[in-house]
Formats: structure tokens, C-alpha cells, sequence
């Protein structure tokens, strides 16, 4: 009732029924105004810019003519720019039972040295059972841990010395306790438990969260499940370009992940990640591709549950800085942020009115003509 209220005063000057007290052609008149008598241009000090990144003074000019005159490169996680500088495809192959065999002892001191005798033992039987062809070993569960930054280390560990092994944090019924879960994840040398429990599970800890089971159960062991890949476009909007690759691909646009939208009319080069495909898939493309190219193919092993929780923390305790000019409030004779203003206030008319009122380069003369003319009818 309120929005039907609300458009009804909006519309009522509009109707046969109640002419506006001032005919339109003259509002028209209005807003021709002289050039000393315009709103001058919008600055930085009126949206409460005061700060800027350097001393230099600026200067005016033809910056951005052309799309190619705007080149954008994403910064990575490491500090660098985002560039396509290959097309080649990331090996594939997995390690041999022979090579991971040689480096079994070292890696198992490595990791009693890391969590001690007891959990060092319990991951050697867990290996043996798999050497031996065991196709449904539970998973174990390593001592209760209650050091955030340890179990990240312990994460880590297993993503770089056995590849073939899954971890998780598992928390247990107390609410209190947590410690690591490692299983055995899908590919030649063992199939995934079928329940994801086992006897040899503590009492009490709660293992019945399912693993990771979107896509291919199929998708090889020696992978990390999801494919970075760098994107370049020309002339195009983040989203068209996906939505391409999508169609080609036969995927989804939301199967892509990205940090962002980059601007159409430029030159840019963004991190694209996505789920189970492989990198040969997305290479085969380039030949058939417009305006686009994609490279730079790298498998990565998503973050651990613990260290997810970690940047959450930092976000929600440091926030972020966000770096803004006068590009994020508009170019038109209203600038943007007066309207958000209004709406925050409250004051819907003020808001309607800066959106929809005559303004100066408004062409109004035929409309004006027209509308009197059914006025005075």
C-alpha cells in the first residue's frame, strides 16, 4: 500500500486531471540555463576525498580514447600483476609409486617431529593399509589440537608431502575439542571410504560431514581440484567473456570464480579459477576465441578449513582500505551519491526527483509541445 501510495504522488502531476501548476515547456525554459548559472564541475572535496597518492599536481587531458588506451592487470595474492604470458599446459602426470615410496621415511620423521609419536604412528598403520590395497580404510583421526596455527601447519604439511591424502578439522561433541581428520582421497591407490567412518574413530567426535564430492568422483588423486587460469579480453565485459568460454565449455557462468568485474572498454587481465576442468580443455579454445585469450594454467589445492577461518578473522577484526575516486559517483549532472543520500534519508520525492527532473542538455521540446497540446484539450 505504501508503493501504491507513493508512485500515485508521483504520477498525479501527470494526469489530465491535475495539469501541473507550471507548464512544462517553461520548466524547459528553466533548466537552459546560461553557462555561469550551471552546476560547476564535481571535486574531490565534495564526496570527502581529502587524501590523495601522491603530491604531484594533477593536470586535464584525453587520457582514455580508445578501449586499448585503458590497460587493467589484477594484482595477485603475492603482489604481482596479473599478465597472460603462457599458453602451455601444466604437467599432469603423477608421481610413481616409487618416488613417493623413497620419500616415505623422511616425510614420516618430518611429521613426528611435527605432532608427535602417538598421531606419527597412527599415519604409518593408515599407510600401510593403503600400500596393501585396503579399498575401504577409514579415515583417522590425529590427537585433539586445540592450536589454531598449529593445525595450519599440519594442513600444510600433508599438501605438500602426500598429495594423495585429505585433511580436515573435526570438531568434537563438547563443542570444545577439535583436532585433524586425514582420509584417503579418491584415485588409484584407494577408493574413498563409502561412510566416512571407522572403528578406529574416538568416541564422541562428530565424522559425519561429507567430504568434498562435487564434480567428477572420477578426477584424478594427484590434481588439486581447482584450475587458475588467467583471462585477457579486449572490449569486453568480465561477464560476456565467461559466459562465452561457458557456452564453449559447457558450463554454467557460475562455475567461474573471480575477484572481480573489470571494466569492458579496456584491455584487461584477471584470475579466473574453476572447478574440475582441465587446463587442455580451456587451451583448445584460444584458436576459437575472439578478443580472448586465456593461459597461465595452474592447478591449486583450496585453503584448509582453519586457514579459511583465519582470514575471516583478520577481515572481520582489520577490515580492508577501499580505494575510490570520482569514477564511483558518476559522470552525469547528478552525481550518484546525492541520490544514495536522499535514500538513506528517506526522502523518496528528493531521490525520484533527482533521478527523473529536467536537466540542463535535456531535449524537451517536443515532448513539451505534446503534452500541452493534450493539456489543453
Amino acid at each position: 500500500m505504501r508503493c501504491r501510495h507513493f508512485l500515485t504522488s508521483l504520477l498525479s502531476p501527470l494526469s489530465f486531471a491535475n495539469p501541473p501548476s507550471r507548464p512544462l515547456a517553461s520548466r524547459a525554459r528553466a533548466v537552459a540555463q546560461p553557462p555561469a548559472q550551471r552546476r560547476a564541475a564535481l571535486a574531490e572535496p565534495d564526496v570527502g576525498i581529502s587524501r590523495f597518492a601522491s603530491s604531484l599536481p594533477g593536470f586535464r587531458g584525453a587520457l582514455k580514447q580508445r578501449y586499448s588506451d585503458f590497460v587493467v592487470h589484477e594484482v595477485a595474492r603475492d603482489g604481482t600483476l596479473v599478465r597472460l604470458t603462457s599458453f602451455d599446459l601444466p604437467d599432469e602426470r603423477a608421481d610413481t609409486d616409487d618416488e613417493a615410496d623413497a620419500d616415505l621415511p623422511h616425510a614420516l620423521e618430518s611429521f613426528r617431529l611435527l605432532c608427535g609419536d602417538a598421531d606419527c604412528e597412527a599415519l604409518r598403520g593408515f599407510l600401510s593399509r593403503v600400500s596393501e590395497g585396503d579399498s575401504d580404510v577409514s579415515p583417522i583421526i590425529l590427537s585433539p589440537d586445540a592450536d589454531k596455527a598449529h593445525r595450519l601447519e599440519v594442513h600444510d604439511f600433508f599438501k605438500r608431502n602426500f598429495i594423495f591424502l585429505v585433511t580436515d578439522t573435526v570438531e568434537h561433541s563438547d563443542g570444545v575439542q577439535r583436532c585433524i581428520r586425514v582420509r584417503l582421497r579418491s584415485g588409484p591407490r584407494g577408493r574413498r571410504n563409502r561412510t566416512g567412518t571407522g572403528s578406529s574413530e574416538p568416541s564422541g567426535w562428530r565424522d559425519d560431514r561429507p567430504f568434498d564430492s562435487r564434480g567428477s568422483v572420477t578426477w584424478p588423486y594427484h590434481l588439486g581440484k581447482f584450475l587458475r587460469f588467467h583471462l585477457y579480453k579486449e572490449n569486453k565485459d568480465t561477464q560476456e567473456a565467461l559466459r562465452v568460454i561457458g557456452k564453449m565449455l559447457g558450463l554454467q557462468p557460475r562455475s567461474f570464480r573471480i575477484a572481480g568485474t573489470k571494466d569492458k572498454r579496456a584491455i584487461t587481465t584477471q584470475q579466473v579459477t574453476l572447478f574440475k576442468v582441465h587446463a587442455s580443455r580451456l587451451a583448445a579454445l584460444n584458436n576459437k576465441l575472439t578478443g580472448i585469450k586465456v593461459g597461465d594454467f595452474k592447478s591449486v589445492i583450496a585453503e584448509s578449513e582453519d586457514m579459511i577461518k583465519v582470514a575471516v578473522d583478520g577481515l572481520i577484526k582489520s577490515g580492508f582500505i577501499n580505494y575510490y575516486g570520482l569514477q564511483r559517483f558518476g559522470s552525469a549532472s547528478v552525481p550518484t551519491h546525492l541520490v544514495g543520500a536522499a535514500l538513506l534519508r528517506g526522502e523518496w520525492r528528493s531521490a525520484v526527483s533527482l533521478i527523473l527532473d529536467p536537466r540542463e542538455g535535456d531535449i524537451l521540446d517536443y515532448f513539451c509541445c505534446f503534452t500541452t497540446r493534450n493539456f489543453n484539450m
